[in-house]
């Protein structure tokens, strides 16, 4: 049997940061944890991208995952927004590239197809997923289910390039 790899999926926001750790052996998915870093809205932007750079990094030292992944950005009518989500992005990005983690990114579409199926799939029935393929994750926050969806992808996606190989 293989050993188990830990993936750290990452829901990056400015406000809400989702993250959650899931363990792979096989086709077998578990739940390691998940959380929801939310830095005061009152700081600088500065502020907020060096606590979620600092959070991600305390959490892939606490939990030692293999491999991480990421949403991409979601483009809206707001430039402002999406390049401040932009900047939320890679402040999440960069602790696991440092610790040499292979970093992969995934459209949101691409996550909510992993895990209901289909890629218009709204956050209550994403977290109504999570709940049924990681039980022991019980009721996570909505960004730390988006999370754990994020990693769930990647998982997938490892296993169908596993395939192809």
């Amino acid at each position: 049997m293989t050993n188990a790899i830990r993936i750290l999926g990452l829901d990056p926001g400015l406000r809400h940061t989702g993250w959650g750790v899931i363990s792979v052996q096989g086709s077998r998915l578990s739940h390691v944890a998940h959380g929801v870093i939310k830095p005061d809205g009152s700081l600088s932007l500065a502020e907020r991208l060096t606590i979620l750079f600092d959070a991600v990094a305390a959490v892939i030292a606490e939990h030692q995952p293999h491999e991480a992944a990421i949403e991409e950005t979601f483009v809206n009518n707001n430039p402002s927004s999406t390049l401040k989500l932009g900047h939320a992005r890679a402040a999440a990005m960069i602790p696991p590239s440092k610790a040499g983690l292979i970093v992969a990114e995934y459209a949101a579409t691409v996550v909510k197809k992993s895990v209901v199926g289909t890629g218009g799939a709204d956050k209550t029935q994403v977290a109504f997923m999570i709940k049924r393929l990681l039980p022991t994750a019980g009721d996570p926050k909505a960004d730390a289910a988006d999370a754990l969806a994020v990693a769930i992808a990647h998982a997938h996606a490892r296993t169908a390039r596993g395939r192809a190989a």
